[in-house]
């Protein structure tokens, strides 16, 4: 039997299991596992290496214009779907789902349109995307949302904050309807607006406005009580609920606490609640402004909680929440060279180094074994997003999207190294061990030692099909 590429003496990780053995792909797919394979076009060595299923990372932004009337004014983002999916690639993230939003007015359909304008011809690794409900017009609950879900957009998001994004408790319990009748997986972000804007103003009149303000305006219990209600909302609709970004302890508990009556609720986190705090907002010359997201970064208790969290299997998957602005008046000082929290563009980039951090942070030090590491990187988000088995795994039969990892390379993160198109990185300066070496979508070597080998363009779109999350138990409705 000859093969196309062959991936010879690695140590390969799936989500479930370890084990030595060969790969053997043809037609860009996995057809062989085996403890020894001969035959192939081309052998890459991977003695010494982990050999892992291709990350996906389903929470990022590329591309994605500022919704009219947001206090950020127009901020525009750094990175496209070129850019963002080469700089996916190099961390090894091999599938990416950033979001299509739809802004007050829009047809969603128009707006699903637009994004797949956007990135056609353009990502160097397979792509879906996440719809972002903002106006549940008649229309776009009757006949838009169904007929899209049923062409395979099957993840939907909604906000609670964001004036320009922000849905009532009834207008997301109608989302949440037409997502229980068509089997679609909700995603929430989950603040109090309310409150944010009632602290915010206080800030501002006291002359707190420097980036720090940002978090002091946003406390925990402002997503503490906003998980609450969307786990309540998403219990009564009768729906599973991801809640993405969990930044602490605090709404981890109200997921616990869902759970155990019986819900479907997954938990997301990212990075940037791993290893960052809010005191690195309170910087001299704006600088602080370079780690503002929402929900902000908190202390090391919330971060304590939440490797917790990742530890006993609360915490389900960390993505990246990529939202990338470049520190310059077209990015994060669009509102000018001093403007108030409220006027700076929220996010931080993180594509490229997420899997790098999760494996040094996690593995490394002893707090998740790999098999966890594979599931929080690439198979839960497969699994849950529709994906699953053709992504998210090392299987026969599955899109042979695989990383040669070098679990002993010694790195320190610095902007110079990555390939996103932001000018910084709130990592910078972290030291960091193990790093992608060799990176593989549909049986494509597309980095190799460093080098981008494959060409933009070269990504597919996937459509979705029903989450895992319908299949865990059966999911009651209170109507």
């Amino acid at each position: 039997m000859s093969f196309d590429l062959v991936i010879r003496g690695g140590t390969v990780a799936t989500g479930a299991d370890v084990f030595k053995a060969d790969i053997g792909i043809r037609n860009e797919r996995v057809v062989a596992i085996a403890d020894r394979i001969v035959d192939g076009r081309r052998v890459i060595d991977a003695t010494g290496k982990i050999v892992l299923p291709g990350g996906i990372d389903a929470h990022c932004h590329l591309d994605q214009s500022q919704a009219p009337g947001l206090a950020s004014k127009g901020a525009r983002m750094a990175d496209g779907f070129r850019s963002g999916s080469i700089s996916a690639a190099f961390g090894g993230t091999t599938t990416i789902v950033p979001f299509c939003v739809q802004h007050r007015g829009q047809s969603l359909t128009a707006a699903v349109a637009d994004y797949h304008e956007r990135a056609a011809g353009q990502t160097v690794g397979d792509y879906a995307f996440h719809l972002i409900i903002s106006d549940p017009t008649p229309a776009v609950l009757g006949q838009e949302l169904p007929a899209l879900i049923r062409r395979g957009h099957t993840s939907l998001k909604v906000y609670m904050t964001y004036e320009a994004m922000q849905l009532s408790d009834r207008q997301i319990l109608d989302v949440f309807e037409i997502a229980r009748q068509e089997k679609a997986i909700m995603l929430i972000h989950a603040e109090n607006h309310e409150i944010i804007g009632w602290l915010a103003d206080r800030l501002e009149r006291s002359g707190r406005t420097t980036p720090v303000a940002h978090a002091q305006s946003r406390p925990l219990p402002v997503e503490r009580e906003a998980t609450h209600r969307a786990v309540t909302l998403a219990e009564i609709a009768g729906v599973p609920l991801v809640v993405v970004h969990v930044s602490g302890g605090d709404p981890l508990e109200e997921i616990r606490r869902a759970r155990t009556r019986g819900h479907t609720v997954l938990a997301e986190t990212c990075p940037q609640y791993l290893l960052l705090t809010a005191q690195d907002l309170d910087q001299p010359d704006m600088l602080g402004a370079k780690v503002m997201c929402s929900p902000p970064p908190r202390d090391t208790a919330a971060q304590a909680a939440l490797w917790r969290g990742i530890e006993d299997g609360t915490v389900d998957i960390v993505n990246s929440d990529h939202a990338p602005y470049r520190f310059d008046a077209e990015g994060k000082l669009k509102a000018g060279p001093n403007p108030s929290f409220r006027g700076i563009a929220n996010g931080i980039p993180g594509l490229e180094t997420r899997l790098p951090i999760l494996f040094s942070e996690g593995v490394v030090k002893g707090r998740i074994d790999l098999p966890r590491f594979v599931a929080l990187t690439a198979t839960n988000n497969a699994k849950l997003y529709g994906l699953y088995p053709r992504k998210g795994t090392i299987a026969i039969g599955s899109d042979a999207d695989i990383v040669v990892w070098d679990p002993e390379r010694r790195t320190t993160i610095t902007n110079d190294l990555l390939h996103h198109n932001v000018d910084y990185t709130p990592f910078e300066g972290l030291a960091i061990e193990g790093w992608p070496e060799t990176v593989i979508s549909r049986g494509e070597v597309i980095v190799q030692g460093g080098t981008l080998t494959g060409t933009p363009g070269r990504g597919r779109f996937l459509t979705q099909q029903t989450s895992s999350a319908w299949n865990t138990r059966e999911i009651r409705a209170w109507i």
